[in-house]
């Protein structure tokens, strides 16, 4: 399986990691341009090629062009002079609409239509930039966002539980990952429903075709 992670780590060279990417084993030799447009959300071939000629693309940490054919368990990193921008937090005096607040912990309730933390085509007026504005020193997660414990989506509303110290994001991420806290949603669903209640299975992913959408 083909791996991937963004950082904000800086090399020898002063330069952050944007993408990694490492080859699955039965790789076909294949253009490293054609094969990042496949995995990288919205990238175009110039884009990529552009990259290339700056020297941004190394393979097994050195340089590569855009003809190089990627090999299997080939490295693959992206290096640019800045980090990737959904780590540049900008705070935003955006207001928040909080439900419940301690020394520990608070409850937000996020409207719909509100991205809870900066990526790719969202890099402001997400529930990070307005954290990071109203609130200083909140600890940041495995993933260097302030606060997050957990996310709901962009299009979804409802309450999210931020930690304003280490002992709290500790103990609220280990809850969060053994499921030893209780979520419930409220959807409106349409269409011809053969039953009032059941139960669905399945294992969310990346939709094979739009890497924008998931899939189960």
């Amino acid at each position: 399986m083909t791996t991937e992670h963004t950082a904000v780590q800086q090399n020898d060279d002063d330069l952050f990691e944007h993408h990694a990417f490492t080859v699955d084993k039965g790789q076909a030799p294949l253009r490293i341009d054609k094969y990042l447009m496949n995995r990288i959300e919205n990238a175009t071939r110039n884009k990529i090629q552009t990259a290339a000629k700056e020297g941004s693309i190394y393979v097994n940490d050195a340089q590569v062009k855009q003809n190089y054919k990627v090999k299997p368990l080939d490295k693959i990193r992206v290096l640019f002079e800045h980090p990737p921008y959904e780590y540049l937090l900008t705070p935003e005096d955006i207001p928040l609409d909080i439900v419940y607040e301690d020394d520990d912990l608070l409850v937000i309730n996020k409207a719909a239509g509100m991205v809870v933390h900066p990526g790719h085509g969202n890099y402001s007026g997400t529930l990070i930039n307005a954290l990071v504005f109203h609130f200083e020193n909140l600890p940041n997660n495995s993933s260097e966002r302030p606060g997050l414990v957990h996310r709901i989506d962009k299009d979804t509303s409802g309450l999210l539980v931020v930690a304003k110290t280490e002992h709290a994001m500790t103990h609220l991420s280990k809850q969060f990952f053994n499921k030893t806290s209780e979520r419930e949603y409220v959807a409106i669903v349409w269409g011809n429903m053969e039953e009032d209640e059941g139960r669905i299975e399945g294992h969310i992913g990346r939709h094979p075709k739009n890497r924008l959408q998931n899939t189960v």
